[in-house]
C-alpha cells in the first residue's frame, strides 16, 4: 500500500478521505488494497481512515486490537457501541466527503461492500458517502508492466493450445469419439503442461449447450460431440506466478460441415459487435478521450440490436481482467449494470458479445484488450470466421 499515491488520488478526486471498514471479512477489496492478510478471525468491526492530507487513523476493538497493526497510522480502541461512535466521530473530524466501498442504488455491486446501516450512521454524523469505485479501479485494476507481460505470455500459450484443441477434437470425433467433458480434460492437461493455472473450467459446449452462456459440462451430464455439431470453447488461464494476469477467450466452430446461413449471420453479427466495441475504445484512447465501460457496451449492443437480435444478447459485453479472472476495474456493461467507471490506462478487459438461442445454438466471440496511454489494442488472435472442425 502506498499512502502517498492514495492521498494524491483523493486530492485529484476532491475527496476528504477514504474510509475502509470491515466485519467478518466482508470487504476483500479493502484487504487487498491495504495489503492486509485475508481470511483472518475478524469478529469485531474495524475502521481505517486515509485522509487526503495527514496521517491515517485506525479504530479497532480492544479484544482485536492488533487487526490493523500492519498498516501505518495512529490507533484508537473501543469496546461499547457508544465508544465506537464517539471515536469514529473524532476520527473523521474535519472530513465531509468520504469514499467507501459503496455504490448508490447498488448500481456497481462489485464494490458495494459496506452495509446500509453503517452508511446511515455516517450520514447521521454529517458525512457525504460517495463510491470508491474509481479509486478501487486505480489501486486494484491498474497493472504493472511486469504483470502485463504475464498476460501476453498466457496469451501465446493459450492461443496455441486452443488451435491444437480444434485439431484434436476432429481427430477424436473421426476416431473413437469424444465428449464435452473429455475435451475439457484435454484442455486442462494441455494448460497444466504449460505451467498455467485457472479457476473452474474451461468450458466446451456442443449443440444446444452452446446457447447456455454459463454452461459447464460434468462427467455425469457431458454431451458427446459428433459430426454436424456446433461447438463453443471458452478457455482462460494464467501463469502460476504471484499477481500474474489472466487471458480469457471464446471461439466457435462447426463439425464436419459448412455453417448454415443462420449460423453465419449470427457469427458475423457478433463479430461486428465485438469490433464496434474494441474500435470505440481504441479510438477514444488514440484521441485521449476518457471512456467508460457502459459506452463500449452500448457500441456492441447497438450492432446486435440493429440486426434484430437484442433479446438474445443477455449479458454484459465484457469484464475487467486482472490477477482475478473477473477483476475490480471497469466492466463493459450497460445492461446488467450502468458501469460509469472509466477504462483506465494499464488495465486489461474482455470484449465478448454473444447471441444465444435456447435449444438451438449460441455464438460468443471473445478477445482481450489492454489499454495504454495513447492506445488500446487486442492482445491475441481474433476469430474472423467459424472454425471448421
Amino acid at each position: 500500500m502506498k499512502i502517498s499515491e492514495i492521498q494524491a488520488a483523493l486530492t485529484r478526486a476532491k475527496l476528504d478521505g477514504w474510509l475502509f471498514y470491515d466485519h467478518h471479512n466482508r470487504d476483500p477489496l479493502g484487504y487487498r488494497i491495504l495489503g492486509l492478510e485475508e481470511g483472518g478471525h475478524v469478529t469485531r468491526r474495524w475502521f481505517y481512515f486515509i485522509p487526503a492530507v495527514g496521517e491515517p487513523r485506525k479504530l479497532v476493538h480492544r479484544i482485536e486490537s492488533g487487526k490493523l497493526d500492519a498498516v501505518p497510522g495512529e490507533k484508537h480502541v473501543y469496546s461499547s457501541w457508544q465508544e465506537l461512535e464517539r471515536e469514529l466521530t473524532a476520527m473523521l473530524a474535519g472530513a465531509t466527503k468520504i469514499a467507501m466501498q459503496y455504490s448508490p442504488r447498488n448500481a456497481i455491486m462489485y464494490v458495494s461492500m459496506v452495509d446500509a446501516g453503517t452508511v446511515e450512521l455516517l450520514r447521521e454524523m454529517g458525512k457525504e458517502i460517495v463510491s470508491s469505485a474509481d479509486l478501487v479501479s486505480q489501486f486494484e485494476a491498474v497493472l504493472t508492466d511486469a504483470q502485463l507481460e504475464t498476460h501476453y505470455a498466457a496469451q501465446r500459450l493459450i492461443d496455441a493450445i486452443l488451435a491444437e484443441a480444434w485439431v484434436e477434437m476432429g481427430r477424436r470425433i473421426r476416431g473413437a469419439g469424444t465428449s464435452e467433458y473429455e475435451m475439457v480434460a484435454w484442455l486442462q492437461n494441455a494448460m497444466r503442461a504449460q505451467g498455467l493455472v485457472w479457476e473452474h473450467g474451461p468450458n466446451v459446449s456442443a449443440g444446444p449447450n452452446s446457447a447456455d452462456s454459463h454452461y459447464e459440462p460434468s462427467e455425469a451430464t457431458s454431451r458427446p460431440i459428433v459430426e454436424g455439431d456446433f461447438v463453443l470453447i471458452d478457455i482462460w488461464g494464467k501463469q502460476d506466478l504471484p499477481q500474474s494476469i489472466f487471458y480469457d477467450i471464446t471461439w466457435t466452430g462447426v463439425v464436419g460441415r459448412e455453417p448454415t446461413a443462420r449460423e453465419q449471420l449470427i457469427f458475423e453479427t457478433v463479430a461486428k459487435a465485438r469490433t464496434a466495441a474494441s474500435d470505440l475504445v481504441a479510438a477514444a484512447y488514440a484521441a485521449g478521450t476518457p471512456i467508460a465501460g457502459w459506452q463500449a457496451d452500448d457500441a456492441a449492443r447497438a450492432v446486435i440490436r440493429e440486426a434484430g437480435f437484442a433479446d438474445w444478447f443477455t449479458h454484459r459485453t465484457g469484464h475487467n481482467i486482472a490477477a482475478e479472472l473477473h477483476g475490480s476495474g471497469a466492466h463493459l456493461d450497460n445492461l446488467e449494470t450502468h458501469d460509469e467507471r472509466l477504462i483506465l490506462p494499464n488495465t486489461c478487459f474482455s470484449v465478448e458479445p454473444g447471441i444465444y438461442f435456447p435449444g438451438e445454438f449460441g455464438i460468443r466471440s471473445e478477445v482481450n484488450m489492454i489499454a495504454r496511454t495513447g492506445r488500446a489494442e487486442v492482445t491475441g488472435r481474433i476469430q474472423t470466421e467459424l472454425v471448421r472442425i
